[in-house]
């Protein structure tokens, strides 16, 4: 009996045991082939896309709600000084050079040009009408944060979010023991929250295998095989953003305060390749630390601080993904971004860094969160759901290279603050 009980315990173990970046992987082959080889036929698999769709758009708002107020409220106001302005200035300057290198190269490169799956979505015909960034930047400030959160309103919620784990982080310092006994509670329910939602993140990608392949077969059936060459060009389009912002941005920054590029690279290769193979921000932050300390002299007290705001807060490599990508998915639905579409990708992609960078493929949920906020929501069945599932079966590809961009900005940023604080020994 102890027997029959273990062989039906372990009967999807080849599955849930084998990981997961390659089963989407393997999905996003098998849906290619299936397509092509069945073409309109496979149209009845759409449903199992559907599902996907609708597991993502679930988990958005919560995610984006807890992460950033935990990450706004885990930066302590007594530690941010002169130092944490430093930092954060950094971080957020070198953010905003990344996407806006991100929509160069998707400019550049026009991934997604010619696809039209606008005519293979039954929405098509659908006006989506982009928001004007005027209106864009007057509704950031939400008259009632629960209904944006509930329909769904991305940058009102972000401004929201980040308000109120600001405002948990300066309660969490008051001398008042009854004030902050009670926000600490606050702040473990969303502590809480964001864990629970890193778990539930988890289970939905279990599926997305299942769902990648339904939606790229459907895509494929539908028109071809010419759909790769649009996703050979978003990941050149990436790299080339993700080389640009390495070479004249971070090289850029350490020249100007009068320290060598090619040493740097040298002796920070480590923790870059760590991040590469791992994909991972904070799993490669031993390997960082350490690297800061020996090889580069940089004080403790510096490195402890900016090397774990960066593994929250910055993100450049996934700026500059989120630029492409947006790019790949206007002109692959027929609807090339605007200039105003393109700042708000700016705008979202800076303020949604806070928070989201220790989730669970974070860039995607990102992408999802960017796409709502330029009048891209991404419906069951749309030509934007069928871009946004081409993408993610090629997402642990790009992956490599923006962790990597990552992880080298946070060195990066911790060298300069050094430099100027005087702590390289």
């Amino acid at each position: 009996m102890s027997t029959e009980i273990a062989k039906k315990k372990g009967l999807f173990d080849w599955y849930f045991k084998s990981n997961l970046l390659i089963r989407i992987f393997i999905g996003l082959l098998a849906g290619i082939f299936t397509g092509i080889i069945f073409g309109n036929q496979i149209a009845w698999l759409q449903p199992l896309g559907t599902v996907l769709v609708s597991l993502l758009k679930m988990i958005v708002m919560p995610v984006v709600l807890s992460t950033l107020v935990l990450g706004a409220a885990s930066i302590q106001p007594s530690s941010l000084g002169k130092l944490g302005v430093k930092i954060l200035i950094y971080y957020i300057l070198t953010s905003v050079f990344a996407v806006g290198i991100g929509l160069l190269m998707g400019n550049i490169f026009k991934p997604g040009m010619g696809l039209n799956l606008q005519g293979s979505a039954d929405i098509a015909g659908k006006v989506i009408e982009a928001p004007k960034l005027s209106e864009t930047l007057v509704n950031i400030i939400p008259s009632n944060p629960f209904g944006a959160i509930s329909s769904g309103e991305v940058l009102p919620t972000i401004f929201f979010a980040l308000l109120l784990g600001i405002t948990i982080s300066i309660l969490r310092e008051n001398k008042d023991k009854r004030i902050k006994k009670s926000v600490e509670v606050l702040y473990s329910v969303f502590e809480a929250l964001a864990e629970t939602m890193y778990l539930i993140v988890n289970w939905v990608l279990q599926y997305a295998p299942i769902g990648v392949f339904a939606l790229i077969a459907v895509v494929f059936g539908a028109q071809g095989a010419e759909v790769i060459g649009p996703l050979g060009k978003v990941t050149i389009a990436a790299f080339s953003g993700y080389i640009l912002h390495t070479v004249f941005v971070y090289s850029g920054l350490l020249l100007l305060f009068k320290m060598n590029p090619a040493s740097f690279f040298k002796r920070a290769r480590t923790p870059i390749i760590t991040a590469f193979v791992t994909r991972s921000s904070s799993g490669t932050l031993p390997v960082t630390m350490e690297t800061m300390e020996k090889n580069f002299g940089v004080s403790r007290n510096i490195y402890s601080f900016t090397l774990p705001v960066g593994a929250t807060i910055n993100m450049d490599g996934t700026a500059i993904y989120q630029g492409v990508c947006a790019i790949f998915i206007g002109f692959a639905i027929g609807m090339p971004l605007s200039i105003s579409q393109q700042l708000t990708v700016i705008l979202t992609a800076v303020l949604a860094s806070i928070g989201t960078a220790g989730v669970p493929a974070a860039g995607a949920i990102m992408l999802l969160m960017i796409l709502n906020s330029i009048g891209l929501p991404m419906e069951a069945g749309s030509p934007v759901a069928a871009a946004y599932a081409m993408i993610l079966g090629i997402d642990a590809i790009l992956d490599m290279g923006r962790t990597s961009v990552n992880v080298t900005g946070d060195m990066t940023g911790t060298l300069i603050v050094a430099k100027s604080e005087k702590s390289i020994g």
